[in-house]
């Protein structure tokens, strides 16, 4: 399964990634960086904290999809078996917000 690579238009990421070097290695490739600044720096740059509220929300994703052993161990030795069981594992926390509701 290949998957096309494009040049991403923004880039979220938390503290430990703002540094002058690696915003402006991003702004010359034409990446937004959108990261808060550190409490230390002089002066601070203030990203766009809607889009980085979106940067929570994959994060969480993540740590819900890791919550099932298998993926987080990587028990799979070849990279369908382990997509595969990503996609049914995704498809679970889909349906989980569906049951219940009205």
């Amino acid at each position: 399964m290949e998957i096309p690579v494009t040049t991403p238009k923004a880039l979220l990421a938390d503290k430990g990634y703002d540094g002058d070097p690696f915003r402006e290695s991003l702004l010359i490739r034409g990446i937004l960086p959108i990261i808060p600044p550190r409490s230390n720096r002089k002066v601070p740059e203030h990203p766009d904290y809607r889009r980085y509220r979106d940067r929570n929300r994959v994060e969480r994703m993540f740590g819900k999809l890791k919550q099932q052993r298998r993926i987080a161990t990587r028990y799979d030795k070849t990279v369908l078996s382990f997509e595969s069981f990503l996609n049914l594992a995704a498809a679970r926390l889909w349906l989980k917000a569906f049951v219940n509701t009205a």
